[in-house]
């Protein structure tokens, strides 16, 4: 029974062979309606665990320590706790159009609140490393009605967070505490408290969830701005979990190692709806995930303990587990790699493949198309570099756009263009109207605003995301082959190339590199690395800066709009060089703006008021042939 896919009522003893486009198409045939078994996440979760309801659903490892017992719960009593936590939402007055926020590590409790939310009204995951101001800016957009959090934990600063922005919120009924007392007199509730007595047999309201209805908001496309909330219905999140266990034959039982977080849908739903929903099991890696050091220290025995078929995470993952010497683990359980979330460095994956003897199944998508929308195909020859090809009932063009925004016609094969994609995991909108402007052409096809093309095979290859781009006198350079040279030396960890300032090109390309423990560089070698390398005079960085640590988003991505201001800030330092030489105080920072993008902030300290003004127009002057804005403050 184990090739059995709980989400697809038509396969039947095994699940089928993707080795060619007439496999996928003949597949097609039967329309994907008539395929799902699950109209909702909560009726996709009672799939799984009747697979072998008493079988582990998570094991979590307080500190990704292989050697320490894990806390287990089963398939049963996972599906009784989302249950109960429907019920207790219910309680507090949620309803199917309520919203529940959490801002949770990943502690058991919070797959329990994600789900359970899901069932009672609409989740929305929060990432609690934002600041603030914009947490509450999330949760007001969102309309959040109930707040779970994690109480005063000594290690984390999420109550405090949530204390600051309580009083901002004009929906906000209660907020409910993860490992804490409560303060009901404050409409602060203990979840352990509300949760134990509500009933776990059975949805209280009745609810007949149907897939069209809204499961949850994401947010997305930043932290500036109004806030950017993805709606997916339930459909669409059943759907990424049974095309990644279609294609990648999961099995009733298996482990994953986990340790993405639950506010990216790489997290709540490729891995963790996945899996649940196959009757498989997650091995959690501490509340941090990937974050906390030890999980990447101890990789190779996890993976002796535990078994995985699949190493999965974003690509900083897979390149940081390449620097653990894996010793004498036995790591024979392994079927393949995995990662997603950015472009994984084709030196990364070679490596992976020659050390390990396994695939690397790099895939693509974004929070808009419900997670994966292409994957490589394990049926079919894996082409490093490439995100695959689209998911059954998935679809991929490549298209010019206008200026307006509409398509002027499709992409050649081999031609770059933009990326857009249709299928059921495509959301339908954004909450708040104004985002939607854009979003999508001809119709349902979600505008990526990633740059790709689709060879004669039909393979999709990611050629940079446009706002990327590095546009060097009007030349556009693509960061991610420089990167892929850069990352080749031995010495370097991470490497990541953006566009600085330029007064006379507009842009240049610079690179930035954490190098490996230990490792160090001679100044001018990693530039002469490049050069010797790409036969493209102009997509030499024009430096490259050793940084460390690099900096990374919550999910392990490179953060390269920090770059981006480091560049700019380090070139217009320099360009204000001769004002510090005439002994004025005057410093750069630069950073978002929510009308154009990125500011230059020029501080001048200790200048009497009359001579201000002056200053105020060299400072203009020399600045002027830089297309970033800039603004100027006295101190």
């Amino acid at each position: 029974m184990a090739g059995i896919h709980s989400l697809d009522r038509l396969i039947a003893d095994e699940y089928p062979i993707f080795a060619t486009d007439a496999d996928v198409r003949a597949f097609e045939r039967v329309p994907y309606a008539d395929r799902i078994a699950a109209r909702s996440t909560y009726d996709a979760i009672k799939l799984g665990a009747a697979r072998n309801p008493d079988a582990p659903a998570i094991q979590f490892l307080a500190n990704a320590d292989p050697a320490d017992a894990p806390s287990v719960i089963s398939h049963r009593d996972f599906f009784a706790r989302v249950t109960q936590a429907a019920n207790m939402f219910h309680a507090l007055g949620v309803g199917e159009s309520d919203v529940v926020s959490f801002m949770l590590p990943l502690l058991p409790e919070a797959f329990v609140v994600l789900f359970g939310a899901e069932a009672a009204g609409i989740a929305n995951p929060i990432n609690p490393l934002l600041e603030p101001h914009q947490i509450a800016e999330i949760l007001d957009a969102a309309k959040t009605t109930i707040l779970v959090a994690l109480g005063p934990v000594p290690g984390t600063d999420i109550w405090e967070k949530v204390k600051q922005v309580r009083g901002r919120l004009k929906h906000l009924k209660a907020t409910v505490q993860v490992h804490g007392p409560g303060d009901p007199v404050d409409k602060v509730y203990s979840f352990g408290d509300l949760i134990k007595d509500q009933p776990s047999d059975r949805l209280v309201n009745d609810r007949r969830i149907s897939g069209e209805q809204i499961a949850a908001y994401f947010h997305t496309g930043g932290t500036t701005g109004t806030p950017k909330l993805v709606c997916h219905s339930h459909a669409n999140q059943v759907y990424q979990a049974w095309a990644c266990n279609l294609l990648l034959k999961a099995k009733a039982g298996a482990n994953l190692l986990f340790g993405m977080p639950l506010f990216h849908v790489g997290g709540s739903l490729t891995q963790a709806l996945s899996s649940l929903s196959a009757g498989g099991c997650l091995i959690v890696l501490s509340p941090s995930g990937w974050r906390n050091p030890a999980a990447v220290r101890n990789i190779w025995g996890l993976v002796e303990r535990f078994r995985p078929e699949i190493v999965s995470g974003v690509p900083t993952v897979l390149a940081a587990a390449l620097s653990v010497p894996p010793g004498n683990a036995d790591l024979s359980s392994l079927r393949y790699a995995a990662a997603g979330g950015s472009a994984i460095p084709i030196a990364v994956g070679k490596a992976i493949e020659e050390r390990f003897k396994i695939p690397v199944v790099e895939v693509y998508g974004m929070t808009e198309t419900s997670s994966v929308h292409t994957m490589a195909y394990p049926d079919r020859p894996i082409r490093l570099g490439s995100a695959g090809l689209p998911v059954p009932y998935g679809r991929v063009r490549i298209v010019k756009l206008d200026d307006n925004n509409r398509v002027e016609r499709d992409c050649e094969p081999d031609e770059i263009g933009v990326v857009v994609m249709a299928g059921p995991g495509v959301f339908r909108g954004y909450l708040d109207e104004v985002h939607n402007k854009g979003a999508f052409v001809d119709g349902d096809w979600v505008n990526s605003g990633d740059l790709g093309r689709l060879d004669e095979d039909g393979y999709l290859w990611i050629t940079g995301r446009a706002k990327d781009l590095v546009i060097r006198g009007g030349h556009n350079i693509d960061p991610g082959p420089i990167e892929d040279i850069i990352f080749q030396h031995p010495a370097v960890g991470l490497a990541a190339v953006v566009g600085q300032p330029d007064a006379y090109a507009g842009e240049l390309p610079v690179g930035y590199v954490q190098l490996k423990p230990g490792a160090s560089v001679q100044p001018g070698e990693l530039e002469a690395w490049v050069r010797e390398r790409t036969p493209e005079r102009a997509a030499v960085p024009a430096q490259i800066i050793p940084v460390d640590p690099m900096p990374l988003t919550g999910v392990g991505k490179v953060f390269k709009p920090r770059l981006r201001w480091d560049a700019a800030r380090r070139v217009f330092t320099g360009v204000l060089a001769p004002l510090v030489e005439r002994g004025i105080d005057c410093r750069v920072e630069v950073g978002p703006h929510g009308s154009h993008g990125s500011m230059a902030t020029v501080t001048i300290a200790h200048v009497p008021e009359q001579q201000r003004e002056a200053i105020a127009n060299e400072v203009d002057t020399m600045l002027a042939p830089f297309v970033m804005r800039h603004r100027i403050v006295y101190s």
